[in-house]
């Protein structure tokens, strides 16, 4: 194999001829390796954002281009070429199309796409330190090489299964409607906003044939989901998210505690009360998460206020509802409703009827 191939196929080049490679001195001191290239002449006289084949307009800059491209052992390395540029009937004048790179970008495609993947497995600092590059480039890499992906991608094709949440960003009341595959578990769409028209412009992009084929949506207890989904969706089952409904138990422990500690300061038993403010996260937590000191807060709570630890009990007995399969969740479920009639608890009876 001659050297220029062996060049070419290290870095991830195609449809490209490698006419040369030289080592050039950089201006920290250290070598980059320099690779001299052109497009297949099939690859020639084509538009870079249609790929039409178009006249040619002039040579180009006269100056060679370079790119980033993949490291060779140490050596940094730019592909070097020379571009014409060609008049597209749709584009008007831009630079020829080549096969190494996207419009726009300094790095070739290879580069770019490694970079995006170690961007998905690793910190971006990590990547930039690796990549000799800064983590600004990083993103910028990312973000193209997604908005490619996108466009190869049908996100919404094969939907049966689908979760309809909304997130907040930044500060202030800022939102966005994400719809995850449940069967994936991807994020296959996303959109600014909070509200019944967010969720009809998915349901847009989906159109009627593939809604149709949605078998379950799950979500929170939003009105502005529930009533598109019944419209746009209706062969749909619609299920609770878990994640929200033992959020409504958590909040309701929560509201037992509060109401608990009223009691106390109204009694003035300032010490009861003072040390049951402090135990909101011991009741909040999940049991493999508490600390030794939370455990036995727990224990003194169970002792010492039946309410309180009750709330507790039915909070994570609804949590382990979403933890059993089939029938024996549903009998968990059944159970709990029950005890929640005996209990007598307000914050719960609430989260009762809204599920």
């Amino acid at each position: 194999m001659r050297g220029t191939t062996l060049c070419g196929r290290l870095l991830g080049l195609k449809r490209t001829v490698v006419e040369g490679f030289e080592l050039v001195e950089a201006a920290d001191g250290s070598d980059d390796l320099v690779v001299r290239v052109r497009p297949y002449a099939a690859e020639a006289a084509k538009c870079s954002r249609c790929r039409r084949v178009c006249p040619g307009y002039d040579g180009g800059s006269g100056r060679p281009r370079r790119w980033r491209g993949l490291d060779v052992g140490e050596l940094r390395t730019f592909i070097e070429a020379d571009v014409a540029r060609v008049n597209c009937p749709d584009h008007k004048v831009v630079a020829a199309h080549v096969p190494w790179a996207c419009p726009g970008s300094r790095f070739t495609s290879a580069f770019e796409d490694t970079v995006a993947w170690l961007a998905a497995n690793t910190p971006a600092s990590a990547v930039a330190e690796l990549q000799r590059t800064t983590w600004r480039t990083v993103s910028a890499i990312v973000t193209r090489v997604v908005a490619r992906a996108a466009g190869r991608v049908d996100l919404l094709d094969g939907l049966v299964r689908i979760g309809i949440d909304e997130v907040s960003y930044r500060k202030g009341q800022n939102y966005l409607v994400c719809v995850v595959n449940h069967d994936t578990g991807a994020l296959v769409w996303a959109a600014k906003g909070r509200d019944k028209a967010t969720v009809e412009k998915f349901f847009s992009a989906l159109g009627e044939e593939r809604a149709a084929k949605l078998e379950v949506v799950s979500a929170d207890a939003a009105t502005w989901i529930s009533e598109v989904v019944k419209v746009q969706a209706k062969n749909a089952v619609m299920t609770m998210d878990p994640f929200h409904v033992v959020q409504w138990g958590t909040d309701a422990v929560d509201q037992v505690r509060r109401r608990t500690v009223a009691v106390l300061k109204g009694q003035k038993l300032d010490e009861e009360a003072s040390a049951l403010k402090g135990s909101r996260w011991a009741l909040l937590k999940n049991p493999e998460n508490l600390t030794s000191d939370q455990k036995v807060t727990l224990e003194g709570i169970k002792s010492t206020n039946d309410d309180l630890f009750t709330a507790y009990l039915l909070k994570e007995q609804l949590r382990d509802v979403f933890a059993q399969r089939g029938d024996k969740g549903k009998k968990l479920l059944a159970g709990w409703f029950s005890w929640v009639a005996e209990a007598g608890l307000a914050a719960f009876e609430k989260v009762a009827a809204s599920i």
